[in-house]
C-alpha cells in the first residue's frame, strides 16, 4: 500500500510531512508527498487574520481527502479549525517538538540589559503578522513598533538579515525542524536566538505539534497511523483547542494556551486579549475537557 500524504509546500510543511513519510516507511509502508496549493498560500494579505476565516491554510488539502486524491494529509496543527469535516478524523498527534516562540533580533537590536522576557532596545521594529503576538509584545513591551511580516520561515528570517526589521518572533518548533533538516544553514548566523518563556509569552494552541488526518471511514489507513500517536502529546494539543473553542478563536484572534506535564496531571495555561485588556490564567487537571473548563472559567471571569 503506498500512501500519498497531501502537504502544503513549504521548506517547513515538505520537512514535516517527509518526517512522517519516514515514520511510516521505518513502520514498512511506502509514500509518496502530494503537494496542494491553500488559498492562504496564495493570499497577499499583509497578516493572517485579513487572509479569511479560519482554516485557509488546510480547506483544500481536507478536500482532497475527502475526494480520496490522497490517503492522509500532515498540517501543523495550529493551523486546524476546532471543528474539522464530519467525514475526516486525527489519526495521529506525533511527539510534539518545542511549543515555544522564539525571538530572533540583529545584534544591533539586542540589549541584554533591558532585561525582561524582550531584552530589545527601545523602539525596535518587530515583525509578525499573528495578533496574538502583536498583541502580546504590545502588551509587555508598549515600545516596541510592531510592524506585519508574512512569508515562510526563510523569507522571514533573511527579512530580518537584510535589515527590513531589527527582530521578528517565530515558532521554535519551525525553527528546529528546519535546522534539523539542514534548510537554515548559515540563516541564523549573525543572529541573536532567545527562547520566549511560554508560560509568559503564550503560544498558540497546539503550537508545535503536527496533525495527521485522513478519512473516517479508511480503516487500514487509520491502523497504519495508529503507531505514530503520542499519547501524551495529543492530551496537552486537545487541552489547548478546547480551551481556544470556549474563546471561539480564530487567527485573528488574540488567544494563547499551553498544555504541560505537573505531576500525575496537566496544567494549563491560558492568555486572552479582548477589548483591550489582556489576562491571564492556569489551572490543573486529568482531562482536556476539565482543564479547558477550569482554565476558561478564571480568563472568563478576569475579562467580564
Amino acid at each position: 500500500m503506498k500512501l500519498r500524504i497531501g502537504t502544503r509546500g513549504s521548506a517547513l510543511a515538505r520537512t514535516q510531512a517527509s518526517y512522517v513519510a519516514e515514520r511510516l516507511r521505518a513502520a514498512g509502508l511506502d509514500s509518496e508527498l502530494v503537494i496542494i496549493k491553500t488559498s492562504g498560500d496564495r493570499s497577499d494579505a499583509p497578516s493572517f487574520g485579513s487572509i479569511g476565516p479560519q482554516g485557509v491554510f488546510v480547506r483544500e488539502i481536507e478536500q482532497a481527502l475527502i475526494d480520496g486524491a490522497v490517503d492522509l494529509a500532515v498540517h501543523s496543527f495550529k493551523d486546524l479549525p476546532t471543528r474539522s469535516p464530519a467525514e475526516l478524523v486525527i489519526a495521529a498527534v506525533p511527539p510534539r517538538e518545542d511549543a515555544a516562540d522564539v525571538l530572533l533580533a540583529r545584534p544591533a537590536a539586542f540589549a541584554d540589559d533591558a532585561g525582561g522576557l524582550l531584552p530589545l532596545r527601545e523602539g525596535a521594529r518587530v515583525g509578525t503578522s499573528s495578533a496574538r503576538r502583536q498583541v502580546w509584545l504590545r502588551h509587555l513591551r508598549p515600545d516596541l513598533v510592531v510592524e506585519p511580516l508574512r512569508g515562510n520561515v526563510p523569507t522571514r528570517i533573511r527579512r530580518l538579515a537584510d535589515g527590513d526589521f531589527d527582530a521578528v518572533v517565530l515558532a521554535a518548533a519551525g525553527i528546529d525542524r528546519l535546522t534539523g533538516a539542514g534548510a537554515l544553514d548559515g540563516a541564523l548566523d549573525g543572529l541573536v536566538v532567545r527562547r520566549l518563556d511560554p508560560e509568559r509569552f503564550v503560544p498558540a494552541p497546539a503550537q508545535g505539534a503536527l496533525a495527521v488526518q485522513c478519512r473516517r471511514g479508511a480503516e487500514r489507513v487509520r491502523a497504519a497511523l495508529a503507531a505514530l500517536d503520542d499519547a501524551e502529546s495529543r492530551t496537552r494539543v486537545e487541552a489547548e483547542r478546547a480551551a481556544l473553542a470556549r474563546a471561539e478563536g480564530g487567527c485573528d484572534v488574540a488567544f494563547g494556551a499551553h498544555c504541560v506535564r505537573n505531576g500525575t496531571g496537566f496544567r494549563l495555561s491560558a492568555m486572552l486579549e479582548r477589548g483591550g485588556r489582556v489576562r491571564a490564567a492556569a489551572a490543573d487537571g486529568a482531562t482536556p475537557a476539565e482543564l479547558a473548563a477550569r482554565v476558561w472559567a478564571r480568563l472568563d471571569t478576569e475579562v467580564a
